[in-house]
């Protein structure tokens, strides 16, 4: 039953229990904002997309006169010494992306890749960021996974993006709760005020207390006054997760980081991912549990496999 058809930039997918659009040209990356579709509730995602890449990272500080400057210090991005290291931003600035899309007999996969124009500090551009995502039968999440293969050696690389992805709302008029597996629930009325990423809620990867779950979510409101359905991202290796926030910028802003930790030139690195829908928070712990340590998806049309991440060796 799983489908896939391409119109122009638009790839639309289709499964017994899902929908969704992913965009190739525009704002790029991961599933496109608000064609979500959860077929059990009707419920659509809230905010500008699922999965959506960022750029490269350290965690140090902007020297004087960077030629791609950071600019923390501010209610955007707070106190987080943080300076880039490849760009552009993809979602905003690649304008378009190569892909390639995998039909199975019970499943539709989508890969997308990407290499960075620009370094900073003397390093080359190049860089390749590749995307998988996974739709299939029978489950109202899809899989997804980013992989890097860095052009450079860096001591704390990291990989930014969206997970699930950022909640537009007006005062809190469209969600009841936010639930942080790290945090717990917190009510949308916490998000009525701005407040930067180290302000509240801040994740920062402890690797002597690695959580053992990576779940981020928001409960959609009803109109029937019913529980509305959860809509998570669940990082399926949390000890990837270098750190994560959950703030409010004019929108509940979801970003979350992984690796933070050395790569030499030609090594790769990334997460996996379970992004979707789910009556409850404990649905979205099982599939916590049932995909727990997955890195990486490996897709042909005979079929597709989550499994621990298999990295590019240096120079490989």
């Amino acid at each position: 039953m799983a489908s896939a058809s391409v119109s122009g930039s638009t790839i639309s997918i289709d499964t017994d229990l899902l929908s969704a659009e992913v965009h190739t040209e525009g704002y790029v990356s991961g599933v496109y904002r608000g064609t979500l579709l959860d077929k059990t509730t009707g419920a659509r995602d809230l905010g500008f997309g699922l999965d959506i890449a960022d750029f490269l990272l350290e965690p140090r500080w902007d020297e004087p006169g960077a030629e791609h400057p950071y600019h923390g210090h501010d209610m955007m991005h707070g106190d987080l010494p943080k300076r880039y290291v490849e760009g552009p931003q993809i979602c905003t600035q690649a304008e378009q992306l190569e892909f390639e899309v995998i039909r199975g007999a019970d499943f539709v996969a989508v890969r997308q890749w990407f290499e960075w124009r620009w370094a900073s500090y003397g390093r080359r551009p190049g860089s390749r960021w590749e995307q998988t995502l996974v739709f299939a039968d029978g489950l109202r999440y899809f899989l997804s996974a980013d992989r890097i293969t860095s052009a450079n050696t860096v001591d704390g690389l990291i990989f930014r993006l969206d997970m699930p992805g950022h909640l537009k709302h007006d005062a809190g008029d469209c969600f009841e709760q936010i639930y942080l597996s790290y945090e717990g629930y917190i009510p949308s009325s916490d998000f009525v005020e701005d407040f930067p990423p180290d302000g509240r809620y801040l994740y920062e990867r402890d690797d002597e207390a690695i959580p053992e779950t990576m779940i981020r979510a928001y409960q959609v409101s009803t109109p029937e006054g019913v529980d509305g359905p959860w809509l998570a991202g669940i990082t399926l290796d949390p000890s990837v997760v270098f750190q994560a926030w959950c703030h409010q910028r004019g929108y509940v802003c979801f970003i979350e980081e992984i690796g933070g930790r050395r790569v030499e030139t030609g090594e790769s690195f990334g997460a996996a991912y379970a992004v979707g829908w789910f009556d409850d928070i404990a649905q979205a712990q099982d599939v916590a549990t049932l995909w727990g340590g997955a890195g990486e998806l490996a897709v042909d049309e005979s079929g597709w496999e989550a499994r621990p991440l298999e990295p590019a060796a240096p120079g490989s």
